[in-house]
This record gives structure tokens, sequence and C-alpha cells, in this order.
């Protein structure tokens, strides 16, 4: 698994009913983009993970200029 600052960790739900959870990707502490990576979530806690096989990046593409 590879990541860079500003892509998003989808962390699948593993039980029914359990929602998706996505935080964002402020620092990758491996090397070449590999895990360990700290985390940001929407309420603004940071963490420090290795994401499982249930976990999937979302490499976000830069902005096209107008």
């Amino acid at each position: 698994m590879h990541a860079s600052k500003g892509d998003r960790l989808v962390m699948h739900g593993r039980v029914v009913g359990k929602h998706d959870r996505v935080v964002e990707i402020v620092e990758v502490l491996g090397p070449n983009g590999t895990p360990p990576f700290r985390v940001r979530a929407e309420n603004g806690h940071e963490t420090i993970m290795s994401p499982g096989p249930d976990c999937m990046v979302d490499h976000r593409t830069a902005p096209r200029p107008a």
C-alpha cells in the first residue's frame, strides 16, 4: 500500500450497518510512501496508523486549472 500526503484512507465497515470511515493522510512516515501514516479525521483528531486489509487508499488528483 502506497500513499501520499493529501490522499484519503477509506476503512470499510466490517459489520452490517457499519459505514465506511474516511480520513485524510497528513504525513507518510514509512519509506517510499508506505505505512505507517499520520491521519486526520473530520473532527480534527489525528493518530498514527498502519492500515489493515479492510482499507484502501483513494489517491487525490490535483484540480485542473480553469
